[in-house]
């Protein structure tokens, strides 16, 4: 469904008397767009809690098997985070334009042979991380890791091999599915799956204590998996002649564009994610690692928290704008771009104000060590401005996915946090002495580079000549009218 927006409404030049009828239809123009997007996130706000949720119940699982357990778990999931289940996530982010841009078009051919390629070319990158998970342990080892938790961290990684596998059916699934503004059956699979893994973990943590744990998570992930594919077998069998077919049409044209997009897709999707697994190795180097490296622990589980809402307001501005390029409205699918992104300011004031709010007693639910307590009070201030930031910048790098052009949120992720955040925070943690508090004001500055960055990038996008281009994509060449914006 397409939002109709008057060119009065949004004309820049337009007069300053706004009457009666202008301020009440562009009211009504935000409370559509936003009721649209609100049908998106929500479910998708769910099931990317449920993923947090998931986290929690597997660490509080080995905590229950001894240390070891939960420290070679701990340390083969994060390994898994940085070399596996994020390039494959950054990877599948190419779906977004083009399956959103086809749906948008009513291109359903192109939709279901992307959703192929993107399958044949996540599980072509499983064999490289596999290799790389084999010897977990010689790499850790050789990064200074104790040889008993790196060996049982390898045990652990090994029997998690499967979860390549289904990531590598699951993630394009679901990607296919919200590019189509269908959030909901990715809920309820993830919803189920996450009810079943608890009692999946009490029976095989009993049985095989380690081992069990990692079969536990690529076995509720099969069940989510599973269950989308049939949702998506279903639907395919009821749909009419006209939304079928096109899964094995694949032209060297076709995989030359989605390569050109995953690329800077999974570059930006890792090196925002190695980002911050790198300020935790640098507060490792503080002079007081300990209480430091357990406050940003904490820290961050705060921060995990709303990075469930970021990413699914960013998948959101992403399935809005391209399905609105696809459908050949530029201008729609500008008032798309904007309403996201102020949303995001909102909605990462909100996150900032509930952060704030229980800084007195995030602390005290993971620890008892009262420093560690009064440090974590002190750094949740500075994450929540760090929060208001992220938020657009989520939002942007969804919008400027949506467009179908990635290399801007790279270009913005390089500049901002390896530019600035990185070599910023080292100075004021390190060689200033301020400590923590400096890391993360250096990623505070950063972060708010990035957000400039993609503005600028976001304001200077030609609407118009970006919703033909989406034509010339989505229709298999065929030239149309479209539009005239640009801003």
């Amino acid at each position: 469904m397409s939002v109709t927006v008057s060119s009065s409404t949004l004309e820049s030049g337009s007069s300053p008397r706004i009457t009666k009828w202008v301020s009440k239809d562009f009211i009504n123009s935000i409370l559509s767009e936003l009721k649209l997007q609100r049908g998106i996130a929500l479910p998708l706000i769910a099931m990317n809690l449920t993923w947090f949720v998931k986290i929690a119940i597997t660490t509080a699982f080995l905590g229950r098997l001894g240390d070891l357990p939960l420290a070679a778990g701990t340390l083969g999931f994060t390994f898994a985070n940085v070399t596996g289940f994020s390039v494959l996530n950054g990877l599948c982010c190419a779906m977004e334009p083009i399956c959103g841009q086809a749906f948008g078009a009513k291109n359903f051919k192109l939709l279901h042979k992307t959703l192929f390629m993107s399958i044949f070319l996540l599980l072509l990158a499983t064999l490289p991380i596999s290799f790389l998970w084999l010897n977990v342990d010689t790499i850790l080892i050789h990064f200074g890791q104790q040889k008993d938790i790196s060996i049982a961290a390898k045990t652990y990684l090994f029997y998690l091999l499967p979860d390549l596998l289904i990531t590598s059916f699951l993630c394009p699934l679901k990607s296919y599915l919200s590019s189509q503004t269908e959030t909901l059956p990715t809920m309820l699979s993830s919803a189920l799956a996450l009810a079943l893994h608890v009692p999946i973990n009490i029976f095989l943590a009993k049985s095989k204590g380690l081992i069990g744990v990692s079969i536990a998570i690529w076995v509720t992930d099969f069940v989510a998996m599973i269950s989308l594919a049939i949702y998506v077998w279903l639907k395919q069998s009821m749909s009419n002649n006209e939304e079928g077919g096109g899964w094995f049409d694949q032209t060297v044209q076709d995989w030359v564009r989605l390569l050109k997009l995953s690329g800077p897709c999974c570059l930006t999707t890792c090196l925002e994610w190695w980002c911050y697994e790198i300020l935790i190795l640098l507060t490792g180097r503080l002079p007081n690692a300990k209480q430091a490296v357990g406050t940003i622990a904490i820290v961050l589980n705060f921060d995990y928290l709303l990075y469930s809402v970021m990413l699914s307001l960013a998948t959101c501005a992403s399935a809005r704008v391209s399905n609105e390029l696809g459908r050949n409205s530029g201008l729609a699918a500008r008032w798309s771009a904007g309403v996201s992104v102020v949303g995001s300011v909102v909605v990462g004031l909100m996150g900032a104000a509930a952060m704030v709010a229980g800084r007195g007693e995030w602390g005290r639910i993971f620890t008892r060590d009262e420093e560690v307590v009064r440090m974590v009070k002190k750094m949740l201030v500075l994450m929540a401005a760090i929060e208001v930031v992220n938020f657009p910048v989520a939002v942007c790098g969804g919008v400027v996915r949506g467009v179908g052009k990635p290399l801007m949120g790279l270009g913005a992720s390089l500049g901002g946090f390896y530019g600035v955040a990185l070599p910023l925070g080292v100075v004021l943690g390190f060689k200033v002495g301020v400590g923590l508090g400096g890391l993360l004001i250096g990623f505070l500055v950063g972060v708010f580079v990035c957000l400039v960055l993609l503005m600028v990038f976001v304001w200077r996008i030609d609407w118009g000549k970006e919703a033909q281009a989406a034509q010339l994509m989505a229709k298999d060449g065929e030239v149309v009218v479209v539009d005239n914006v640009k801003t």
